[in-house]
């Protein structure tokens, strides 16, 4: 029998995250004039989920504020 029910974990995913000073636009992209993030995320349950969000600004300098925002108080993976 296969168990189809969802599940939550029940620990916080921690994020994957490399800091590259040389490159202020990493985990950026510009799709159409509207800047993205993507960052992976890994699960209690030891798998990972890719996640991409749209900033909602054309702006880059905006841009990486809200990047910054966003993934200043998720936990990190160690």
């Amino acid at each position: 029998m296969i168990d189809i029910q969802d599940h939550q974990p029940t620990a916080p995913a921690r994020l994957s995250l490399r800091v590259r000073a040389d490159n202020p636009f990493h985990h950026l992209w510009e799709n159409n004039g509207t800047w993205w993030v993507h960052f992976t995320e890994h699960l209690p349950d030891f798998t990972k989920r890719r996640v991409r969000r749209s900033l909602g600004t054309k702006d880059p300098a905006e841009a990486i504020r809200r990047r910054d925002a966003l993934l200043a108080g998720a936990p990190r993976a160690a």
